[in-house]
């Protein structure tokens, strides 16, 4: 299992302990949002020279196939890794090498949860505005469509 904590311990951690810190059962939703932010920052690592442009242009191509990948079913995010943003990045290891570690230069993970969740309602709620605006226009389009139609009022039951 994949971990991103408990280096310093010399025993095996309880798979319990584990299964309790793990949530990518619920944060892998997060995969686009995760995938988008880590572009943008590996740009910005790239406009600071913090990144080469080789590094930058290889990490991106990692990551948009990493995203392809997931979307045509060629990879399954699992319980093996602990949350999204680990799935990502030993995925990233594994398509581009040593490259792929400068992907977390300079945010921790909680800049990274911070940022998905952002980007995630964000969405969320502009595909709510744009199903609210549907059903508006839908309701509209009856009522005027029945501007004539007569209802009987009932004043009980």
């Amino acid at each position: 299992m994949a971990q991103l904590w408990g280096g310093r311990f010399t025993k095996e951690t309880d798979k319990l302990v584990y299964q309790f810190n793990a949530s990518i059962s619920f944060d892998q939703r997060f995969l686009q949002q995760d995938i988008e932010g880590s572009i943008a920052h590996v740009i910005m690592l790239a406009k600071q020279g913090i990144l080469t442009i080789e590094e930058k242009d290889q990490i991106v191509k990692g990551l948009t196939g990493i995203r392809e990948d997931v979307e045509n079913g060629s990879l399954a995010i699992t319980e093996e890794y602990e949350d999204v943003h680990s799935f990502v990045e030993a995925n990233l290891i594994d398509r581009i090498g040593d490259v792929g570690k400068k992907l977390h230069t300079g945010r921790s993970r909680n800049d990274q949860v911070a940022l998905d969740m952002r980007l995630y309602v964000r969405q969320e709620v502009l595909h709510v505005d744009e199903l609210l605006q549907e059903l508006l226009e839908t309701l509209l389009s009856l009522m005027e469509e029945h501007l004539d139609t007569y209802m009987p009022g009932f004043t009980h039951l």
